[in-house]
């Protein structure tokens, strides 16, 4: 078996902005209350004739276009998402036939916002073991469709978009990305979840959701560290599922990190995007050049399940 790392990445969002302003017209909510206790200022909004497939496939195009490969290099395409309404044929499948991907195995993967870090797991274990060569992941979501626009609680906190990593086989004793830890407690899967599975909506229960991640996350992350051989101390960035701004600055100062360490807040601007948040504000910081490559850094995602997953990278 060889290692895989990350070799490229690429992100889309909509150009729709929805500000907080504009949610006051909506329903009963101010932009104060939503920055207090999400720290959310805007999200984007996909138009109506954009679907999940289009937002991964443009964040997949960056992805691919970073990377150098052709498109007949990739041999396994997956999208983590759960708000795709396609079943057949899958969000993967379409993506491949838009960037011209001839052959690759294409397979969606629902694991609500712990889904990129997971099929980004999964993906890791194919390259190893020789199954393909280059993979793409993709983290995309279209979380307006599945909005109760009618829900204070809940509509102010969603936004739309996509993020893409390729990843590549290494030799032997090089790994780019470490071991994953990952999991669930399905005894609290009601707490975050799509209603109603033919016309479904999102729905949380924050203050469970907020306890959980707040109080029992951080172990889970730090040993992501240590399955990887790295002190949290010596991590060059850290991106979090971009949930609640409260719940990643509350995770990160658990976690005992350098003052160097750069920590993705992307959900400030872009809301929570899901399973889509860890490749988005991670694409970010890289194209900014926020993160050096070839550093590590963490990924690390929870939600609906409730489920977690993450794992140490090197950065592109």
């Amino acid at each position: 078996m060889s290692g895989s790392r990350i070799t490229a990445l690429g992100h889309y969002q909509p150009s729709g902005v929805l500000t907080n302003f504009e949610l006051e017209g909506m329903v009963s909510t101010s932009d104060a209350w939503i920055r207090q206790r999400t720290g959310i200022v805007t999200r984007r909004i996909a138009g109506e004739e954009e679907s999940v497939a289009d937002l991964a496939s443009a964040a997949a195009a960056k992805a691919l276009a970073a990377s150098g490969l052709a498109p007949a290099e990739i041999g396994l395409v997956t999208v983590a998402t759960c708000s795709a309404i396609d079943r057949c044929p899958s969000i993967a499948a379409q993506v491949a036939a838009s960037l011209g991907v001839p052959a690759a195995v294409c397979f969606d993967l629902n694991n609500g916002c712990a889904g990129f870090c997971t099929a980004l797991a999964c993906a890791d274990h194919s390259v190893s073991a020789g199954a393909a060569r280059h993979a793409l992941v993709i983290g995309a979501e279209k979380m307006s469709d599945v909005t109760d626009w009618t829900d204070r609680s809940t509509c102010v906190l969603l936004g739309d978009g996509a993020g893409a990593a390729v990843i590549s086989a290494t030799g032997h004793n090089d790994a780019g990305i470490g071991p994953v830890v990952w999991g669930s407690d399905p005894t609290r899967g009601h707490a975050v979840r799509l209603v109603d599975a033919w016309q479904p909506y999102f729905s949380q229960e924050g203050q469970t959701v907020f306890r959980w991640a707040t109080t029992e996350l951080a172990t889970i992350a730090r040993d992501a560290c240590r399955r990887a051989g790295i002190a949290p101390a010596d991590l060059a960035g850290v991106v979090t599922h971009q949930a609640n701004l409260r719940i990643v600055d509350s995770l990160v100062r658990q976690l005992g990190l350098s003052k160097d360490a750069v920590i993705a807040r992307d959900v400030i601007d872009s809301g929570n995007t899901s399973a889509a948040s860890v490749p988005l504000a991670l694409s970010k910081l890289v194209e900014r050049g926020e993160i050096p490559s070839g550093t590590p850094v963490l990924l690390f995602a929870f939600g609906g399940g409730l489920s977690w997953a993450g794992q140490v990278v090197t950065c592109p």
